[in-house]
């Protein structure tokens, strides 16, 4: 009988980020029926996450540990929401290495692995002697940039959006300065130090997870790979995304019914982002002037749009739409206030474009789903990720902001158009169904992320003590 294989992962308190940790363990007990994987979750005093329901439906070899609440009071007041991630992260710590030695004590661990906001748990892979791996929860090329950082940080002196030429790394897109992810965009911001910093860090893990897969980042993919390269290995593992969905609410699936197959252009700009008003206003216009149908999932506008906001609020989203808007839209529009079941909807045959900030789990879900795409990207990465969907996979179009940066309401109108009616809407559909062909292809038995999935499976179960921290 094959001998239990038992790994520790730490995500981060952020749903999103939980389930994808889950759906990424019952993947491999799927493959691997003799590993034992403990889900080990530092919570928010708060700020509570419905897992529930999605926990009752694990495998028996999937097991859940919540830390104790972090209050929080402890943390600084009006922190951005990745801050209070990490925060909560460091101050579970002391409860972590006691979970961690007792779990040991009992099974002996031979791998931890953590996200990109809880990687300082891996410290404790030193102290337990086993195998380090972070899950990267964004795109192959986002990854290449952050391996890179350190090499950009001594090569460039000014600051990234004056470049006057784009950034060439191999096997990406060429990215212009403006583009780079948000927090270094400034050399001056500490989250610039941070990029930096974690980009080195980054070589020092036994691997890298990517929710990706070889045919969707191919040219990016084979430089992260290729031998001789001297950042640790990657494992392409992906698509993962949520399979279960469990919401009751039902209104906008009953609405789609009713709706001709492929008219549909949903709107969600991801769990945390918002517009500003000026711009919601814009979008608004710019809905109603298209003509087209849409169902959009709208939250309280916030003028630190570029910022994600999860700040709890009584405030009805809908009173901030234009005035009359509703009324004139009725008859081919919905608007959902703050949430809707994203997975089912983009699976409906009346769906034909979907509008989002492009976020790395957006992306992968429409890819997964053959639903083409308009780049409105908001904050963190996104705008890295909008040039990798529009420039190089090219299944996205990209809205010009105006000297504000703000899309304004001709510029929506006409885009929304153009891949709901257009020419060049055919064509993104024809890629994009191209590759929802071969993200299906990816995670069959011969498919080439379950090959990295198998080939991580076997570095974990025969590594040898070399822990690097």
């Amino acid at each position: 009988m094959e001998k239990t294989t038992h790994i520790a992962i730490v995500p981060s308190p952020l749903f999103s980020l939980i389930v994808s940790s889950l759906e990424f363990s019952s993947r491999l007990l799927h493959l691997h029926p003799n590993f034992h994987i403990t889900c080990i979750i530092p919570v928010l005093e708060s700020s509570p996450i419905p897992l529930t329901p999605f926990l009752q439906t694990l495998p028996p070899r999937i097991d859940a540990i919540f830390l104790p609440p972090i209050p929080k009071q402890d943390l600084p007041k009006d922190a951005k929401h990745a801050v209070q991630l990490q925060l909560t992260i460091t101050k579970s710590l002391p409860h972590l290495r006691h979970v961690l030695n007792s779990l040991n004590s009992k099974s002996p661990l031979s791998a931890l692995l953590s996200d990109s906001f809880s990687f300082e748990v891996l410290q404790f892979a030193k102290e337990l002697n086993v195998l380090s791996f972070v899950s990267f929860p964004s795109s192959a090329m986002v990854l290449s940039l952050l391996f890179h950082m350190p090499k950009l940080d001594q090569m460039i002196s000014g600051e990234f959006p004056e470049l006057p030429e784009a950034i060439r790394i191999p096997g990406c897109v060429p990215l212009r300065g403006s583009d780079v992810p948000e927090p270094i965009q400034r050399r001056s911001n500490l989250s610039y130090k941070h990029f930096v910093q974690r980009g080195k860090s980054f070589h020092c893990v036994d691997g890298v997870l990517l929710n990706s897969f070889l045919e969707l980042e191919e040219n990016t993919a084979r430089e992260l790979t290729k031998e001789g390269c001297d950042n640790p290995p990657v494992y392409l593992v992906g698509p993962v995304t949520q399979k279960r969905s469990f919401s009751d609410s039902d209104e906008c699936l009953r609405w789609l019914e009713n709706q001709p197959p492929k008219s549909v252009l949903y709107i969600c700009f991801g769990s945390g982002g918002t517009l500003s008003q000026s711009q919601t206003n814009e979008l608004a216009f710019g809905l109603e002037e298209s003509g087209k149908r849409f169902l959009w999932v709208l939250r309280v506008p916030s003028d630190s749009a570029n910022v994600a906001c999860n700040v709890p609020t009584n405030e009805d989203p809908l009173g901030f739409l234009p005035k009359g808007f509703l009324e004139r839209t009725k008859e081919r529009g919905l608007v959902v206030p703050s949430w809707a079941p994203q997975i089912r909807i983009l699976r409906h045959s009346s769906i034909g474009g979907f509008l989002n900030n492009c976020g790395w789990n957006s992306i992968i879900e429409s890819v997964q789903q053959g639903v083409p795409l308009i780049a409105l990207p908001l904050f963190a990465e996104q705008r890295t990720n909008a040039v990798l969907v529009s420039d190089g996979l090219k299944v996205a179009l990209r809205p010009k902001v105006n000297e504000n940066g703000v899309v304004d309401r001709e510029e929506v109108g006409n885009v929304i158009k153009s891949l709901m009616e257009g020419e060049e809407g055919k064509e993104i559909s024809k890629r994009m169904k191209g590759l929802k062909d071969k993200a299906a292809n990816a995670v069959k038995d011969d498919g080439s992320s379950t090959q990295s999935l198998r080939d991580l499976a076997f570095r974990i179960k025969t590594f040898t003590c070399d822990a690097k921290f």
